[in-house]
């Protein structure tokens, strides 16, 4: 009987690396796939994109697999990054590393591979996948800390039916353990923290490159100009670094934060304290709904997670025919319109939208 085929994605991180290891190890024939996806360099140190695919083919070589490189970059500017754009520009912040997954890694990604003979495809994900009573579902990773299901809430259930998550199971620090115990090259490499087009360079630097300046007054809450900005797609709500009015000072003597953005008005709307009443609210609606798999009851008690990292937050959801309104037991902080909202039943990742209104 012959092996199933696997293409993974070799990214030159520790967690692709072990990912690969592991797809060997339980008996695969396994092949890698280095995605280029951005090529606008500047030459500034923050994308590592050259280092990254000296790193894949390390890492190829130590485990003895094929590497290939494919260029998704023309994919990743016209579905990834100009729907980023676009959405800056219209007030809102959209996460590119949702659409990423999305529209590359589970879309072109995978259809490169299946056109080409492979069974499935693989990530370094921290996730899981269970078939059940005939759906394919999309689980939490062990580590809590670690677990991405919320990047991958919107990827299309065929694409997930036909992937293998071979870190799901694991904590991080057992996939550094594995990778030191092996003596892979990219044991010790620091995580990336930033998306590549943006890497960990200030985000109005690298977007002053793309979006230009349009200057506006920042005002508080009682509509007082206290500065200036310099275009509202600089700024996300919730935000207090980079306001520029760090030495106005009143009675409340505490930090300022982004809490309103009027583009009609081209008028940034600032408050002081991190729990101010503008920066809180409980209920929103989404936009481009997408759900893994059906869901039977349309209103029901469940979680829900507004950013990354977030504990799961309870609340009342509402399934409609393209978006999904959101009642949380608790108010939540700086809910910030164009970013996604995943919600979930206990360890299952149900889907989620783009948020679109709050309340």
């Amino acid at each position: 009987m012959s092996k199933a085929k696997v293409l993974i994605g070799l990214s030159g991180g520790v967690d692709s690396s072990v990912a690969a290891l592991i797809l060997k190890r339980d008996g695969y024939d396994v092949d890698a796939l280095f995605m280029r996806n951005w090529e606008d360099d500047d030459g500034s140190p923050y994308c590592s994109v050259k280092e990254d695919f000296l790193d894949a083919t390390f890492v190829a070589n130590q485990i003895k697999i094929n590497l290939d490189e494919i260029n998704f970059s023309k994919e990743y500017k016209d579905k990834v990054f100009n729907f980023f754009l676009e959405g800056l520009k219209v007030g809102k912040t959209p996460n590119p590393d949702v659409l990423c997954n999305k529209e590359i890694k589970f879309d072109s990604f995978y259809n490169h591979a299946m056109k080409n003979g492979y069974d499935f495809i693989s990530t370094g994900h921290y996730v899981r996948n269970k078939t059940s009573k005939g759906s394919n579902l999309l689980l939490k990773g062990k580590d809590e800390t670690k677990d991405q299901s919320y990047f991958l809430h919107s990827i299309s259930k065929e694409a997930l039916s036909k992937s293998n998550f071979p870190l799901g199971k694991f904590t991080k620090k057992e996939i550094r353990k594995i990778a030191e115990k092996e003596g892979l090259i990219t044991s010790k490499k620091k995580d990336s923290t930033g998306i590549c087009f943006i890497g960990e360079r200030p985000f109005p630097e690298f977007l002053s490159n793309y979006l230009p300046q349009n200057p506006g007054k920042i005002i508080n809450e009682n509509g007082k100009e206290i500065g200036k900005h310099k275009g509202l797609p600089f700024f996300t709500i919730g935000q207090r670094q980079g306001l520029g009015i760090g030495g106005i000072k009143d009675s409340k003597n505490s930090p300022w934060y982004v809490a309103k953005k009027d583009i009609a008005n081209n008028i940034l709307t600032v408050v002081q304290g991190n729990n101010h009443p503008l920066l809180m609210s409980n209920k929103l609606t989404t936009r481009n709904l997408s759900l893994i798999n059906p869901i039977q009851n349309k209103k029901f008690l469940g979680n829900a997670k507004i950013r990354y990292r977030q504990k799961d937050q309870e609340c009342q959801v509402e399934i409609l025919s393209n978006n999904i309104k959101i009642n949380f037991i608790k108010p939540q902080r700086a809910i910030t319109p164009g970013q996604s909202v995943v919600i979930y039943q206990n360890e299952v990742c149900l889907g989620g939208g783009e948020i679109e209104n709050i309340f």
